[in-house]
């Protein structure tokens, strides 16, 4: 979560979330004041984030069950993780553009999918035209979104 760079209080939405390593990672990082948002399309991925929150004593995660469009308001979320999702998505350019609109002006897509080469990730994201890459981190990669 340090290449991220979640400060406490932030919006977290954490699409494709599985079991919610990342999820509960963030929510300590951005503490009681802040909340994530766990996405994922499998109601047992779902109940997986909800235990190991209870486990972890993190009562500021919020699950939503989705293929796509998560309810969340226009430019809302300070940083969206997008980790090992993307490859298996049938279109990607519905989610991007639902990671677009929920994203704030000075929000961060953080991007990782080790299924796919950094050439398969960056043409992607970039063909979207929805995102700018700001740099490439140790385990990841982060994007700004383009105004439109």
């Amino acid at each position: 979560m340090g290449e991220v760079g979640l400060s406490p209080g932030q919006c977290v939405l954490d699409y494709g979330c599985g079991i919610g390593g990342h999820s509960v990672a963030a929510a300590q990082a951005i503490g009681e004041q802040g909340v994530v948002y766990a996405a994922d399309i499998h109601p047992r991925a779902l109940q997986a984030v909800r235990q190991a929150a209870a486990r972890a004593s993190i009562s500021n995660i919020r699950t939503i069950e989705t293929d796509c469009a998560t309810g969340l308001e226009d430019s809302s979320v300070d940083a969206a993780l997008f980790y090992d999702t993307f490859h298996s998505l049938d279109q990607c350019g519905p989610v991007l553009r639902e990671l677009h609109r929920v994203l704030k002006p000075s929000g961060v897509l953080s991007f990782s999918d080790h299924h796919m080469s950094e050439e398969q990730i960056l043409a992607a994201v970039a063909q979207s035209g929805l995102f700018r890459l700001i740099r490439k981190a140790r385990r990841s990669y982060l994007f700004e979104a383009v105004a439109g």
